[in-house]
């Protein structure tokens, strides 16, 4: 598991970061649609990378959650309401990978 989440940052970082990177050493020799076109491909691979993770993430924690309130009824209250919390948080980091793709697409 921790192995598949350091996988999953190192990509997401790497395409984060290789718009800039093939933007600047293209910057020289291409043209602007080139540029955009490696800011719009890298973009896209650090988000599908973000949206695939937070899913699996919220897929465990529903998982999570629902096995403690079949083995505990009396404390799903108080599980849906982390629960919700937790899925809010896991869900704002992959719109946070969506407003800096496209800082990077505008940028």
């Amino acid at each position: 598991m921790k192995l598949l989440t350091s996988l999953g940052l190192a990509l997401t970082a790497l395409a984060v970061l290789a718009g800039d990177a093939l933007a600047a050493a293209a910057a020289d020799a291409a043209s602007g649609a080139q540029v955009l076109q490696w800011r719009i491909i890298s973009s896209s691979f650090a988000l599908a990378i973000a949206a695939a993770a937070g899913a699996f993430a919220q897929s465990r924690s529903i998982a999570s959650a629902l096995e403690g309130s079949a083995r505990n009824p009396g404390a799903a209250g108080d599980l849906r309401v982390s629960m919700i919390i937790g899925l809010a948080l896991i869900e704002s980091l992959v719109i946070y990978t969506f407003v800096i793709c496209l800082i990077i697409i505008l940028g």
